[in-house]
């Protein structure tokens, strides 16, 4: 009986590529472990070499013209010498003519208290006292009057006495309200006192 047998991988020329393939695997990584595999790249492909380039050296600083110093001249105050005289120097003083002095305008008078002619002072006959006429009583008083500086009698007092109190009192009454012209200084009225006699005598005795 025929049989038929399988050939080995192994046989013939097949297997002696096989076994080529084998060891070549084999001997590349024998060479990576002992480090023949970086000699031989070594070799094949030469390292690459970076050389530092220097940068060109910076330019020399610009010198400062140095100025020579030069130093100031001196000041010499030269003065002419004083010349010694005996001759006395007269000084005139000239005097500036003096404003004349403005006179003042001179002052506008004043004036006491007058009688008003619109308006007399009117004491007559109805201002005597009955009891003074029966009692036969005469005298003279001086009565002091303010007029203010609308005319009007503001106030008044006896200073000087007739020596009858009724004719005294009807003095008084006599003057009290009346208007007179009143006193003026610097052309203006002001309020002022006078003094005014009033005489007392019967007419028919």
């Amino acid at each position: 009986m025929y049989t038929y047998e399988e050939p080995s991988i192994f046989s013939g020329t097949r297997g002696a590529a096989l076994i080529a393939v084998i060891i070549l695997h084999i001997g590349i990584v024998w060479a990576f472990y002992t480090g023949l595999a970086g000699k031989l790249i070594q070799k094949v492909i030469p390292p690459v070499e970076i050389s530092q380039v220097d940068k060109p050296p910076p330019p020399p600083p610009k010198l400062e013209e140095i100025k020579p110093y030069v130093p100031p001249p001196e000041f010499v105050d030269i003065q002419a010498p004083v010349q010694e005289t005996t001759a006395i120097t007269q000084v005139t003083q000239v005097q500036k003519p003096t404003a004349a002095p403005v006179a003042a305008p001179p002052p506008i008078p004043g004036t006491p208290p007058r009688m008003d002619p619109k308006h007399p002072l009117k004491i007559g006959e109805e201002w005597y006292p009955d009891a003074s006429k029966r009692a036969g009583e005469e005298g003279r008083c001086v009565v002091q009057m303010t007029v203010s500086a609308d005319g009007k009698v503001s106030a008044e007092s006896i200073q000087q006495s007739s020596g009858f109190p009724r004719l005294d009192d009807a003095c008084l009454k006599a003057v009290h309200g009346q208007r007179m012209m009143p006193a003026t200084e610097a052309g203006k009225p002001v309020e002022k006192t006078v003094s005014i006699p009033i005489a007392w005598k019967l007419t028919n005795k």
